[in-house]
């Protein structure tokens, strides 16, 4: 089973208590039905294991079947610049397909982002080697689709459904607290 080989590190994004016994990363593209099915999914699994999950979301946009995937990746960066990852994280799987131009100027100023920077971050493609890295990162990691996912390092190779993956957890969080002791 391929394991994840990019450690995570401050430069990626990150929710939940650092010293979680597990942690889930998400290789996801925001244009993706299936990631938007799954947002759902895990929003409900953070939530139930809130205490004990970390959740780190990666790009993997698949650009040549979703065309808006990399722009909403960077539409989500420069929202992160500006200290609201999540925010815009949220707002475009919510939207989702709905990433044109024009969505993403209103979904910059909807969060009171400093637009012009947002723009500028856009034009300049600013944060696109973030991004790539992700890929990268993903490819290395044998990402091959999305969403995929890894729980405690390890490839999930199930459906992101909900019973399915909280048994996964559950288990990753056993198996940590029974090292733990």
């Amino acid at each position: 089973m391929p394991n994840l080989k990019l450690p995570i590190t401050e430069r990626d994004h990150v929710r939940g208590p650092a010293r979680a016994p597990v942690t889930l990363v998400e290789y996801g593209d925001f244009q993706c039905p299936f990631c938007g099915r799954a947002y759902w999914v895990l929003e409900d699994l953070e939530a139930r294991f809130s205490r004990d999950l970390r959740f780190v979301y990666r790009h993997f946009p698949l650009a040549e079947i979703h065309p808006l995937a990399l722009p909403a990746a960077e539409a989500a960066e420069a929202a992160g610049a500006q200290g609201k990852f999540w925010e815009m994280h949220g707002i475009l799987f919510r939207n989702q397909p709905n990433f044109e131009p024009e969505d993403l100027m209103r979904y910059a100023a909807d969060l009171d982002l400093g637009v012009d920077e947002f723009i500028l971050d856009l034009e300049t493609h600013r944060h696109l080697p973030k991004i790539r890295g992700d890929f990268m990162g993903g490819v290395r990691s044998g990402v091959n689709g999305t969403p995929c996912l890894f729980i405690n390092g390890e490839r999930f190779n199930g459906p992101v459904e909900g019973p399915l993956l909280a048994r996964a957890i559950d288990a990753a969080r056993r198996s940590r607290y029974a090292e733990a002791r």
